[in-house]
């Protein structure tokens, strides 16, 4: 029998089974990536999990809570660790890990929703900052010499005094004052992409401006975006508490981790240690675990650190 042809034969684009069973397909690499990321920093991985539980949590909060966070027991109020209330009651009677529950809902929205607006303001800011240069860079870094003369908490104090309080306007002074570090981060990495030859190149053969600030600036800037922004994690958790803890943010009933803290302190001198002990510890593992997955991104996504960790 004779053979066809190589040349005559038809080209089809379906893979045998064995190749098309081990060509990856994106769940595969993201595996692939997170043991790659495991294998490197396992503490950042766990991080990262705690992360994930906490996001779990906030989702599920319905679900998982034994109790109406806002419901009052008056049989209950100020009652230590129990069967019946894991984690005590608060008091008004409230279960205290039921409000932990529903709390970590508008702790961890407040602080990522913050972190996108703020950080994506600073990431195109800091595009056009640096790559325009001139008088547009100028008048960008007065500005965020200003907004750096003032510390992030007090510059959200300030804007939640002239704004006033609401969950809206808490991600709105949160989020500004994310702006400057992540603007003057993303403006760095752009001085010294739009020096390199492929830039040069583009620019000789008359690519537009918005074309080469969008396709050959912006994408080599997504990898020190997202460690920022984790950073800003716990920075804007920080910020929601301490706004909530000083009656400033999330107004009450509505449980948030600030607030908690906030309210069992405003109320007593001597508060019970199970009202202070479960909410600090909510923000603590929080905070540091968003720093700790900043950190562990950081030497992941930086080739020479990446190179050396292998």
């Amino acid at each position: 029998m004779s053979r066809q042809s190589p040349i005559l034969a038809p080209k089809t684009s379906v893979l045998p089974v064995d190749q098309a069973l081990a060509a990856p397909g994106r769940l595969g690499r993201l595996v692939s990536s997170y043991r790659r990321f495991l294998r490197t920093s396992p503490i950042g991985a766990l991080a990262a999990l705690v992360w994930v539980l906490l996001i779990f949590m906030a989702l599920f909060a319905p679900t998982l809570a034994p109790y109406d966070p806002q419901e009052a027991d008056y049989s209950a109020i100020r009652q230590a660790p129990s069967a019946a209330h894991l984690l005590g009651a608060d008091d008004l009677g409230r279960d205290v890990l039921s409000r932990i529950i529903f709390g970590a809902r508008i702790t961890l929205l407040v602080s990522i929703t913050s972190v996108l607006i703020g950080d994506l303001i600073g990431f195109v800011w800091g595009v056009a900052s640096g790559y325009l240069g001139r008088r547009f860079d100028l008048i960008s870094q007065r500005i965020l010499d200003i907004l750096f003369s003032f510390p992030a908490l007090i510059l959200a104090l300030l804007l939640l005094v002239a704004i006033g309080a609401g969950l809206p306007t808490v991600i709105i002074a949160i989020a500004v004052t994310r702006i400057p570090s992540s603007t003057r981060v993303i403006r760095s990495v752009v001085l010294s992409i739009k020096e390199t030859a492929y830039v040069e190149a583009a620019r000789a053969v008359g690519v537009p401006t918005w074309r080469l600030m969008l396709r050959h600036i912006a994408p080599q800037c997504i990898a020190p975006l997202t460690v920022i922004a984790t950073l800003n994690l716990g920075s804007a958790i920080f910020a929601e508490s301490a706004l909530s803890f000083l009656g400033l943010g999330i107004p009450p009933p509505a449980p948030s981790w600030g607030n908690m803290l906030g309210g069992v302190l405003a109320a007593s001198f001597r508060p019970s240690w199970w009202l202070v002990i479960f909410p600090g510890l909510a923000i603590t593992f929080a905070i540091m675990s968003a720093n700790l997955i900043g950190d562990a991104l950081r030497d992941f996504l930086d080739p020479k650190l990446r190179r050396r960790l292998e």
